[in-house]
């Protein structure tokens, strides 16, 4: 009866671990790209109309038309080295599971033709440098122009301690110094006053 037990919890054991092996691998594979639209985790293709490629999610490859032959690589052609991927439009692809997705091509080109914009997307992660401000969508001129004015409002709201100070050191010296580029005369400058 023991020998039982003993080897019933060891195929249970084994096979837990089997199962938490599998689901770990199956969770790595196929990650969507930081530039992918946010909600889409199990998509395998994005198509992306301006430079009228695939992207394929599970293998991490662009799959694009070069010379009447579509090729599988990791990265864009020299060619498209200006286009910005957090930018662009990616248009899901739910309706195919193969390998190919290129021998839908013409239907797709058709239907979201170059400068195609759907709902307003944002990205799975931030854009380098610039924020997740996205280009696509109602508004979309203004996003840049936020964050501009974010990075404005921080700027004067960190100086303002730095003019503080200065007034409260034209005021303890009567006026005589103004500091360094803003001059009591009204003329610019540093230094007396005359």
């Amino acid at each position: 009866m023991k020998n039982i037990k003993s080897i019933l919890i060891a195929v249970i054991l084994l096979l837990s671990v089997m199962v938490r092996a599998q689901v770990s691998v199956n969770v790595n594979i196929g990650t969507p790209p930081q530039w992918g639209p946010v909600g889409y985790t199990d998509v395998r293709y994005y198509y992306l109309p301006d430079i009228e490629c695939y992207y394929d999610v599970h293998t991490t490859m662009f799959v694009y038309n070069s010379g009447g032959v579509w090729l599988h690589r990791a990265h864009l052609p020299s060619h498209y080295s200006h286009y910005d991927l957090y930018d662009g439009y990616k248009v899901i692809i739910n309706d195919y599971r193969g390998d190919t997705p290129d021998i839908h091509f013409h239907n797709h080109k058709v239907k979201y033709k170059k400068g195609y914009r759907g709902k307003e997307q944002k990205t799975i992660g931030q854009k380098p440098g610039k924020g997740n401000s996205k280009k696509s969508g109602p508004g979309a001129k203004n996003s840049g122009k936020q964050v501009e004015n974010a990075n404005h409002n921080q700027k004067v709201q960190n100086n303002q301690p730095q003019q503080k100070q200065q007034q409260h050191q034209k005021s303890t010296n009567g006026g005589k110094n103004s500091g360094p580029g803003k001059g009591g005369n009204g003329k610019g400058g540093g230094g007396k006053n005359k």
